[in-house]
């Protein structure tokens, strides 16, 4: 099998030993023997947040850019030359800025950056409806059968989409092809930025036999430790042990790791996946241990995870309350609800004992809130919470969001909500 060869800046397609494009001269060709025959893809921006302050600012062009909270918060993204001094994501800011002093911290503006994200994925959803979203800088595509449609392979149709992101938004993008997301996930990350790497069926099993298995969809240190414990660092040796002795070693993921360390991954793209949770977190500007301190902050975040339940028609059967403490030691706690909330007051009503039966003493620099176990909005059952009452909880909130879209956030609070307003660092999370 001959390699297939696709000039990323021009689309056209070079002989296969061609040291550049015969059509424009450029050198950034991507080469594979399977090239047009896969149809897969993860598609990721290149240093998202980062990427976007620097095309806003062209004075931080050639600068490192951290962003997120200066000082006591934690790196929500950094661009690339921040990252050769060391600096990565969900980094403490203080040992971020000791790496790499002469950074420029940049405040997280979330709403620009969702708002950016879209204009993304929509032009993904140009291409084809089968788009699968991770979060809001990257998603699965499935491009199989579209080479009719679009007059070109997908690999062309991908390179094509490239090229349109960097002109139209720009920034820029890395994508992964292959006939699997797990491959393709993996290949997004071989060639950052400005990335296009392949990975078919003939070389996939090589490629992964020497790679770490940390690399293996789903696995996270516990699982790295639990493999190691039995002498299994390397995705290859888990290829050689029979699937049956994995499960019966590891239970239901055996499965999965089995499958994953030969190449093989059955999930399909999935344009209906659902967010998983919804969050809002803030990092504190100084360590705070009085709970009723921390009580108008909580409120506030489960304000701002009320309205994006709200805007996302979903609602969640679960809340979980999040502490970071002052040495960094996170604590979660969670508690299933009777029935699926919108509502920022039932929210803080199940997390504000968890939270004052933590600050016991110990003093908290983070602090968040999140909805789980998210359903559509259509499944809140509309019970009155007022004894002797004819209006609803739901009621007295809908009708405080109607005042506050046609006068602002501010127009009306409740007195708990009193106080220094707080912005969230980092994504309100949609995982």
């Amino acid at each position: 099998m001959t390699l297939e060869t696709l000039c990323r800046d021009c689309g056209s397609q070079p002989p296969p030993d061609a040291e550049a494009c015969t059509a424009c001269g450029s050198s950034r060709l991507v080469r594979h023997k399977e090239l047009h025959r896969l149809s897969i893809a993860h598609l990721d921006c290149d240093a998202f947040y980062a990427t976007i302050e620097k095309r806003d600012n062209p004075d931080l062009r050639d600068k490192p850019v951290i962003v997120g909270g200066r000082h006591r918060g934690v790196v929500a993204a950094c661009c690339y030359i921040a990252r050769t001094y060391g600096v990565r994501s969900a980094m403490p800011m203080f040992k971020a800025l000791k790496a790499c002093p002469d950074a420029v911290v940049v405040k997280p503006d979330m709403k620009k950056y969702s708002t950016i994200g879209h204009e993304v994925r929509t032009m993904m959803q140009d291409l084809t409806p089968l788009v699968e979203p991770l979060s809001v800088d990257e998603a699965f595509m499935d491009l199989t059968g579209t080479a009719t449609l679009h007059h070109g392979s997908p690999a062309t149709t991908l390179a094509a989409l490239a090229r349109r992101v960097e002109e139209e938004i720009g920034i820029t993008v890395s994508i992964g092809l292959s006939y699997n997301k797990f491959l393709a996930k993996i290949a997004s990350d071989l060639d950052k930025p400005r990335g296009f790497a392949v990975l078919g069926e003939g070389d996939a099993r090589t490629f992964l036999s020497d790679k770490p298995v940390r690399m293996l969809w789903g696995v996270g240190q516990a699982m790295q430790q639990r493999l190691a414990r039995d002498g299994i660092t390397l995705i290859g040796e888990l290829a050689r042990i029979d699937e049956a002795e994995l499960v019966a070693r590891y239970g239901k993921i055996g499965h999965r790791l089995s499958l994953c360390s030969r190449g093989e991954d059955d999930r399909s793209i999935d344009p209906e996946s659902e967010a998983k949770s919804v969050s809002s977190e803030t990092t504190l500007d100084t360590d705070i241990a009085d709970a009723d301190r921390l009580r108008p902050i909580l409120w506030q975040l489960a304000e701002n995870v009320s309205r994006r339940l709200k805007k996302s028609g979903l609602a969640g059967e679960g809340v979980t309350l999040k502490l970071k403490t002052a040495d960094f030691r996170i604590i979660t706690r969670s508690r299933h609800l009777p029935g699926a909330t919108q509502s920022a007051e039932e929210m803080f009503r199940v997390a504000e004992p968890l939270m004052t039966r933590e600050a016991n003493g110990r003093a908290f620099r983070l602090i968040g809130i999140g909805a789980h176990d998210l359903v559509e909005a259509a499944a809140i059952a509309q019970t009155d919470l007022f004894a002797g009452g004819g209006v609803t909880e739901s009621k007295v909130e809908q009708a405080l969001d109607a005042v506050r879209e046609k006068f602002g956030e501010a127009a009306v609070m409740k007195g708990r909500g009193f106080g220094k307003k707080v912005e969230p660092q980092g994504p309100s999370k949609a995982d």
